[in-house]
């Protein structure tokens, strides 16, 4: 993505890698030193990800675990900064282990610099993973 790419443009550009099951892309929009966190984390899950290298390390196996088909109710607020946007949506799928539904709510925070995620706070829903058998990624667990 061009380095004047709007964080919201690069945002929507990044879940449709995701539905595409294209993780070297999506990891591919990072900064060398971009940072991936957790504050929601459950014990044993990591809290903070630094690094390109660990986040594609996180999220090489995300397809093997997450059928994804869409992200509904996708909105993104634009904040005083304008290299932090803040989003709000919905991601539903299949788990593939189970087969069973995938269905969760996010809000994250996210600063963006020269076309490229530097910092993403991801506040998902722990209490997803309690339920037997749930496993989102598989690599950190």
């Amino acid at each position: 993505m061009p380095a004047n790419t709007s964080p919201a443009d690069l945002y929507h550009h990044s879940l449709q890698l995701l539905l595409d099951k294209d993780i070297p892309a999506w990891v591919g929009l990072w900064a060398e030193d971009g940072i991936l966190e957790f504050p929601f984390a459950p014990q044993g899950w990591p809290e903070r990800l630094e690094g390109k290298e660990a986040i594609a390390a996180y999220m090489r196996h995300y397809p093997d675990h997450i059928d994804l088909y869409d992200f509904p109710d996708v909105r993104i607020h634009r904040t005083t900064e304008p290299e932090t946007i803040v989003v709000e949506m919905r991601g539903v799928g299949r788990m593939v282990e189970t087969d069973g539904p995938f269905d969760m709510s996010y809000i994250a925070v996210v600063a963006v610099q020269d076309g490229r995620f530097t910092s993403y706070r991801d506040y998902w829903n722990p209490l997803a993973v309690q339920e037997p058998g749930a496993d989102f990624t598989g690599s950190t667990r």
